[in-house]
């Protein structure tokens, strides 16, 4: 069986490129344990398309990359772009206060 090694959650909470989200997702499966192979079955997708999904790769379709980031338990948020520092310096200090308790 394959060893799954563990990489932490980015910590900058702000997606900007699908790499971005890529790295985010990829914690979520490594901190879970899970493989690539067991995350692509769990995601109902084939290994390729999910592989794709965590290095960033454009050109898949918006309802994948949902779809996998919510099976991996990787939430997303949507709003306005003129309280994105504010909510950024809120979601830091938030993610840092749970990953202290």
């Amino acid at each position: 069986m394959k060893r799954v090694v563990k990489k932490p959650f980015p910590s900058d909470p702000e997606i900007l490129t699908p790499a971005h989200l890529g790295r985010a997702i990829r914690a979520a499966r490594t901190q879970s344990g899970l493989t690539q192979e067991q995350a692509a079955l769990f995601c109902n997708m084939s290994k390729q398309t999910y592989v794709g999904i965590e290095l960033g790769k454009e050109g898949t379709a918006i309802g994948s990359i949902l779809v996998v980031a919510k099976n991996m338990g990787v939430a997303l948020f949507v709003a306005p772009s003129r309280q994105r520092d504010k909510l950024k310096r809120q979601l830091s200090a938030l993610m840092v206060t749970s990953d202290e308790a």
